[in-house]
């Protein structure tokens, strides 16, 4: 009797046939995980979807009802990589180790299917693949509008400590930089990353394009290091998402799968990067996301206003996102690998060729940058060169918590 019932509770779950009160889980399941035209199992235990671009879950926003995919960018967006990229041997990496174990047919785009597990862990499943919103300064400043009230700023929106580098412009259409990967110690409800955002609008409701890599237990349910996308149109209020967990990223890439694993990672003189660009086509106003120097897809112009017409702000770094910021205790959660960015090449995370692009369509070292952190004293930034001919890198990290950040 006792095999018996454990023969049927594990069929249960392993059928998809949910406890009581599951009915809003079951839909999202199902909305998310689209009809795959062939499946396949990775070594590391993620299950890639084969999905018809065409019925791919972009397609579910109202915008894009009728929307035609755009294959490729109108214009080659060339990068940027001086010889004198890095200071010592860093590889950059882009294969997948999904691919191993084959190959998506012709029609159909990568998809990383989303398990039952990783919504229910989550800590708010309505907010499940979203930031906290909060209020970007930054933005009003470049705008040269005047900061919101006190109350606003002090609010318990404030769920993120930041540390990057800063651009502020008024036409970028473009951002890149190599990143070097790490795989931070985060606690249960945060997740941090290295990224690039691209951003304009308001403070309180600005755009943002962005993406890096992540550790993020809240959405792919384990501590993986993981390449990661992420949009908004109102200050991760109501919209945007990683990756393709809600409507309006249309992928295009059949070799790269958003959400999957980054190996292997940086320890020691043993440094690793992922190159990722950002840019916005100048004819079809679609933002690009480039992984190396393949094409995984990109925003349409229409999700955006003020992207429409350029960022006026780039930022290069990292952030910790968790509840137990600007508190004290503070979380414990690390930024980049752990350790202060003054630890420099072999113990820092980094991103170096930082280039912008703007309507002139060259690629560039952006003029007036400024280096900034939420909690100095947690988290930390450096802008380093070994010599004034050689290329700049930008470090950033640190333990959270510690004696001088309580």
């Amino acid at each position: 009797m006792k095999i018996f019932l454990g023969f049927v509770i594990w069929s249960v779950l392993s059928n998809g046939i949910h406890v009581e009160g599951s009915a809003e889980i079951d839909v999202m399941l199902k909305r998310l995980n689209k009809p795959a035209v062939k499946t396949i199992y990775s070594e590391d235990g993620d299950i890639i979807d084969c999905v018809d671009i065409y019925k791919q879950l972009a397609f579910d926003h109202p915008a894009l009802k009728n929307h035609t995919i755009q294959e490729k960018p109108s214009v080659k967006l060339n990068s940027d990589q001086p010889g004198s990229l890095k200071p010592n041997s860093s590889k950059t990496i882009i294969p997948q180790i999904w691919r191993k174990a084959g190959k998506c047919p012709e029609g159909t785009v990568p998809i990383r299917r989303v398990r039952l597990e990783e919504i229910t862990s989550a800590s708010n499943v309505s907010q499940f693949g979203r930031k906290a919103p909060y209020y970007n300064r930054h933005l009003d400043i470049a705008r040269q509008k005047s900061l919101l009230g006190d109350a606003f700023k002090s609010s318990n929106l404030q769920e993120k400590s930041e540390a990057f580098l800063l651009a502020v412009g008024y036409n970028y259409i473009g951002s890149q930089s190599h990143i070097n990967v790490w795989n931070p110690k985060v606690e249960s409800g945060d997740f941090s990353s290295g990224q690039i955002w691209m951003q304009n609008g308001p403070g309180d409701a600005f755009e943002s394009v962005e993406a890096g890599w992540v550790v993020n237990r809240g959405v792919f349910g384990d501590s993986r290091t993981r390449f990661f996308a992420y949009w908004t149109k109102d200050g991760y209020k109501s919209t945007g998402c990683f990756n393709i967990l809600c409507a309006g990223f249309v992928h295009t890439s059949k070799k790269i799968a958003l959400g999957a694993p980054i190996e292997p990672i940086s320890s020691g003189d043993n440094q690793y990067d992922i190159a990722i660009s950002l840019f916005k086509d100048p004819n079809s106003g679609n933002w690009w996301l480039h992984f190396g120097d393949e094409i995984v897809g990109y925003w349409p112009g229409s999700l955006f206003s003020y992207l429409g017409h350029s960022a006026i702000v780039v930022k290069w770094g990292g952030g910790v996102y968790s509840s137990n910021v600007r508190k004290s205790p503070h979380t414990t959660t690390q930024m980049g690998s752990g350790y202060w960015a003054s630890g420099l090449w072999t113990n820092s995370a980094f991103h170096t060729n930082i280039r912008i692009q703007d309507y002139s369509l060259q690629i560039k070292y952006p003029d007036n940058l400024a280096e900034y952190a939420d909690e100095y004293n947690c988290y930390s930034t450096k802008l380093y060169r070994d010599n004034y001919k050689a290329e700049p890198f930008f470090y950033f990290g640190g333990p959270g918590k510690n004696p001088g950040c309580p």
